[in-house]
């Protein structure tokens, strides 16, 4: 069995085409219902994220039909042909592709080195596919420990440790100040992808509620349901920033939208509570005098950045040892993949012997008499163990033929050393036959 994995990613392919592409409007159940009529696909899984689609499957047949199928079924159900994108795919068989799935699933391949949401968005496709019975034993032994992984990566090195994109290095600090964001109140100025990548962090920390000011009262709307929070507009402003804990500005706006004077009005009415700015936006949208300000805490990009460039460094280091636990995981996972192909052998070695053990058993109880129930008991334990232990060197010494290139050779052998093919009765039968 070949596994394969084909796919795009924001290395490979520019946002443009990845939109065309993506899979996220897809219902589940017709998605995986294609896949599954796919000829050369066994078992299969597919990943959209903003960032990358990929398809990873399990085939009998050759990668090369595997690769053709998949990408007329990308094209498909998004209306392309294969040669609209085949050029910034990328393909991943056996070994590389389960070491390329487990640094996808650690966030070792992300945008973002270390971002937490690629986990959760892999564990979501997993689900679709099985409730769709799109994945079977080989798939899901290797998503469970593509899981396991991840979460290896996180224990063991400090990879998620450190902020690296501006919006999470707002929200470190953020939380570095008030000790905890849980119950807090945000606002959002601006409906852009900054302000949707905080608004992200802030409720990954339990923010309570998130209020969005945008010019644009459609767009505030928009993203105020995403994240089920309220949208208003900029003028609302002076009057929220009496209760709201934390304001992230990123608004495109030439001019300042909230000046010293605005927060100086609010604070009596905060009775000396934190307030916490993160301005986000170039050029500014919160007076930097906001600073001089009591209980007033002001950041803007240049801060952050600072903080993000000096945490990319750490999570660099971090990521060799990732990536290390990564090929260490890889190599089990392949040495279980390997037995796969002997596990009918060693199954079938099992039964026979079984099979033999209880037709002598049964013979030496019937030539023995009226034997005890516990007689009976220690005689069945005994043959169980005797076989057990014939057994456990063949079949260690079959499990190996997994990682030798004559596999094949010596499975055949296997079979006809001990007659694998017949069951012991035929075999008895045509002994008496010819004692006769």
């Amino acid at each position: 069995m070949n596994i394969v994995l084909i796919g795009l990613n924001h290395q490979t392919a520019p946002v443009e085409l990845r939109e065309k592409i993506a899979l996220d409007s897809c219902e589940p159940v017709d998605l995986y219902q294609d896949l599954k009529r796919l000829k050369c696909v066994e078992e299969g899984i597919c990943f959209s994220t903003c960032n990358r689609v990929e398809v990873l499957v399990t085939t009998f047949e050759t990668v090369d039909q595997a690769i053709d199928e998949v990408k007329h079924f990308l094209a498909a159900q998004n209306g392309l042909q294969p040669r609209d994108f085949e050029d910034h795919l990328y393909v991943y068989e056996a070994q590389e592709a389960v070491s390329h799935l487990f640094h996808v699933v650690s966030s070792l391949d992300s945008m973002v080195v270390g971002e937490p949401q690629i986990l959760g968005q892999i564990k979501a496709s997993y689900r679709d596919a099985v409730k769709n019975s799109s994945s079977g034993v080989v798939l899901n032994k290797l998503l469970h420990k593509a899981f396991s992984v991840a979460k290896r990566v996180r224990t063991e090195t400090g990879i998620a440790n450190h902020a690296v994109s501006v919006s999470y290095a707002a929200v470190e600090l953020a939380r570095k100040i008030f000790g905890k964001l849980s119950g807090t109140k945000i606002l959002l100025i601006g409906a852009g992808e900054m302000a949707e990548l905080a608004a992200e962090h802030l409720l990954h920390q339990k923010a309570s509620e998130i209020i969005v000011a945008n010019r644009t009262l459609e767009r505030a709307l928009v993203l105020a349901k995403r994240f089920k929070g309220q949208a208003v507009v900029l003028e609302e402003i002076p009057s929220l920033l009496v209760k709201t804990d934390i304001v992230v500005s990123s608004t495109g706006s030439p001019e300042t939208v909230v000046s010293s004077e605005m927060v100086r009005s609010v604070l009596k009415a905060r009775k000396h509570r934190p307030l916490f700015f993160v301005d986000i936006a170039v050029p500014r949208d919160i007076d930097p005098n906001v600073n001089n300000l009591g209980n007033v805490y002001l950041y803007d990009i240049d801060d952050l950045k600072g903080v993000v460039q000096e945490n990319l460094s750490s999570r660099a280091d971090e990521a060799v040892r990732a990536k290390r636990i990564v090929e260490e995981e890889t190599i089990k996972l392949m040495n279980w993949l390997e037995t796969l192909d002997v596990a009918p052998t060693i199954i079938a070695l099992k039964e026979k012997t079984e099979e033999i053990r209880n037709a002598e058993l049964k013979r030496t109880i019937n030539r023995l008499g009226e034997l005890s129930e516990d007689q009976i008991k220690a005689m069945e334990v005994m043959t169980q163990s005797l076989v057990q232990k014939i057994l456990h060197d063949p079949i260690m010494f079959i499990k190996n033929f997994g990682h030798h290139d004559n596999k094949d050779d010596y499975l055949e052998l296997t079979h006809k050393l001990f007659n694998l093919g017949e069951t012991f009765d035929q075999k008895t039968d045509d002994e008496d036959a010819d004692q006769g």
